[in-house]
């Protein structure tokens, strides 16, 4: 992830303090120009900020096989440059004019912004329009970011306490499905990949048609539309079709187990198991089963496994409910002395709670005020607000979820929380990796699993 400093926190931070909302309905307009460029625009005028943003529908699981980390790679690249921005210039543009920028990548899109004062709007608009239509995909800038992705992931992966654990997990994970491999990718990939491969990537996905356009802070619509039209209506239709997997990971049959040695001082225990897909009804129950687990030093696992028993230094769970069907994953970190074997029977204990007993009313409660306020909290900034509505109409078609989703969370009841657990958290339907410091391979005979692959 890239992220330019300069005025990075301040403006934020303004960003944040000046634009709240609890109850407000966010009111947008949306429309498709000729060449297929889905443009969401959404007008505040409380303060003279606007995000302009823009998602890209590829991520790592639209990738070749052969050829992993493209996606990631050109949130990079694309950075570099184009026909009319010379090399290095992009940042400058942003931060000479205020305002701040970022990009990320994940298994299903990439996403750019620009945060800046509203007056330079049309900046923001010329810029994504030379990113879309006049990159520069030559050898020296492919070189650059070539070794920009190396050393990023030896600081995220490689050199990071447990940096590869989520790439050991989602490896054993997935059999068929490209979730198999991180957004990273492969670095032999990128550096076997030629010239002409990476123009062919960009090519392909970096099409208005394959594009969403989302705009949010203080603009006039009717002036905001035809500034779109003007740097945007001119960009021509790739024209091919776009690649989508359509692999579906058969269903997993049995328990598998593995252990991993690196370089860490003390042994984590992760369980992965399969959910659903991200807008399904299973899914909004499983996020509030992982808030009712692992949300703040007040939740299930981190009170009885930190406070209560201290086995662990540290407890947590999370859903990855992804655009295709993804992994919920329960972590741990063992405290000094303690064995992974009772690490992991503790860690059932409360899984099997969660499994046998309706969890009371009033930890429900709880459940539903902490969704809810983290819903209101993910609109609170303009850029949160532009990234949503591109979210919520690429992966659902529908940009109005922003204000209605939150009725899929408070459907989910007592019952629903209870039935995904039994129904999900099965041995057969799990990885589990005991993660364990490289001076313990010797004594691997004492607390390796046995696999079962």
């Amino acid at each position: 992830m890239r992220k330019t400093i300069i005025a990075y926190f301040l403006f934020v931070a303004l960003a944040s303090s000046l634009y709240a909302q609890k109850s407000n309905k966010i009111e947008y307009t949306e429309f498709d120009l000729d060449n297929g460029l889905h443009v969401i625009l959404h007008q505040d005028n409380s303060t003279p900020i606007v995000a302009v943003s823009i998602m890209y529908h590829v991520g790592s699981k639209n990738e070749n096989p052969e050829r992993t980390g493209f996606a990631h790679f050109f949130e990079h690249l694309l950075f570099e440059g184009s026909e009319n921005i010379n090399r290095g210039e992009f940042d400058k543009y942003i931060t000479n004019a205020g305002g701040v920028n970022n990009a990320n990548t994940s298994f299903d899109r990439t996403f750019y912004y620009e945060l800046l004062p509203s007056n330079q709007l049309e900046l923001g608009l010329w810029l994504e329009s030379e990113r879309l239509m006049h990159a520069k995909i030559e050898d020296i800038g492919v070189e650059t970011q070539r070794e920009v992705v190396k050393e990023e992931k030896r600081q995220r992966y490689d050199n990071q306490p447990y940096g590869r654990l989520i790439i050991e997990v989602f490896k054993r994970a997935y059999n068929k499905h490209p979730y198999q491999w991180m957004p990273i990718g492969s670095l032999d990939h990128l550096t076997s990949a030629s010239l002409e491969e990476f123009i062919q990537f960009y090519e392909t996905f970096y099409v208005p048609e394959n594009a969403t356009l989302s705009i949010a802070g203080d603009i006039s619509i009717e002036e905001t539309k035809k500034l779109v039209k003007k740097y945007f209506a001119d960009i021509p239709r790739g024209g091919k079709e776009i690649p989508r997997p359509d692999i579906v990971e058969p269903k997993q049959e049995k328990e598998v187990r593995d252990v991993v040695y690196d370089q860490v001082q003390l042994p984590a225990v992760v369980q992965a198991y399969h959910i659903p897909a991200q807008g399904t009804d299973d899914a909004y129950a499983l996020s509030m089963l992982s808030t009712l687990l692992s949300d703040g030093q007040s939740s299930r696992m981190y009170k009885s496994l930190v406070d209560e028993q201290q086995k662990a230094v540290t407890a947590g769970s999370f859903p990855l409910a992804l655009e295709d069907p993804g992994l919920y994953l329960v972590y741990t970190i063992a405290n000094m002395g303690v064995g992974v074997e009772e690490l992991e029977k503790s860690i059932d204990e409360q899984i099997d709670r969660v499994k046998n007993e309706l969890i009371t009313e009033r930890e429900f409660q709880k459940i539903r005020n902490q969704v809810e306020n983290d819903f209101v909290t993910q609109n609170s900034t303009m850029a949160g607000i532009a990234e949503n509505l591109a979210n919520y109409h690429v992966y659902f078609g529908d940009a109005n979820l922003i204000n209605t989703e939150i009725e899929k969370y408070m459907n989910v009841t007592r019952e629903d929380i209870k039935r995904v657990a039994n129904q999900y958290f099965t041995k057969d339907n799990r990885v589990v990796l005991y993660y364990l410091p490289e001076s313990q391979r010797d004594q691997s005979a004492n607390t390796e699993p046995k696999s079962e692959n």
